[in-house]
């Protein structure tokens, strides 16, 4: 009874209290909250702090989109196609190598790239010549490095080979 006491304030005080802020998957968003969008490599800063509506990802977990509001998250990416849509709703396509992603709860989002490239600037046949090469040297490789090493190559030229077809 003793105990029963004591606890009954502290019960009252608890239920006074407004239950707990869970954001789930479709809670709308808090209203037009713009995306900041930034987007480099080592050698070049494609976008920085941009305002877009909308980027698309290749992850090792799967391809998704990002919208302003997103679920915060971390994601590795995969060899394949970054694209960006602007606020027109114009599309710019990058090839990306590898890197990460990161979405912010506040609708900051930063691509990092090892390597990226605007899908202009690639050419189908360097790429299918890439990937026949990287094809031979697993079949060559000596040891188990080098045949990660050239496995790692094949991949990325076959991702590159699907983003040109």
């Amino acid at each position: 009874m003793f105990r029963a006491r004591r606890l009954l304030p502290r019960l009252a005080a608890l239920s006074a209290l407004p239950p707990p802020r869970a954001r789930g998957y479709a809670d709308p968003a808090a209203g037009p909250v713009p995306m900041a969008f930034t987007f480099a490599s080592p050698t070049q800063v494609f976008y920085n702090g941009a305002s877009v509506k909308q980027v698309d990802v290749p992850t090792l977990t799967g391809s998704f989109g990002i919208l302003a509001s997103h679920v915060p998250t971390l994601q590795v990416l995969k060899p394949g196609v970054v694209t960006v849509y602007a606020e027109d709703g114009t599309a710019t396509k990058y090839f990306v190598s590898s890197g990460s992603v990161t979405v912010h709860a506040d609708s900051t989002v930063q691509v990092l790239a090892e390597e990226a490239v605007t899908m202009d600037m690639l050419d189908l046949a360097t790429a299918k010549s890439n990937l026949e090469k990287a094809i031979s040297e697993v079949a060559a490789a000596s040891d188990e490095a080098a045949k990660a090493e050239a496995q790692i190559k094949v991949e990325a030229n076959e991702a590159l080979v699907k983003a040109l077809e």
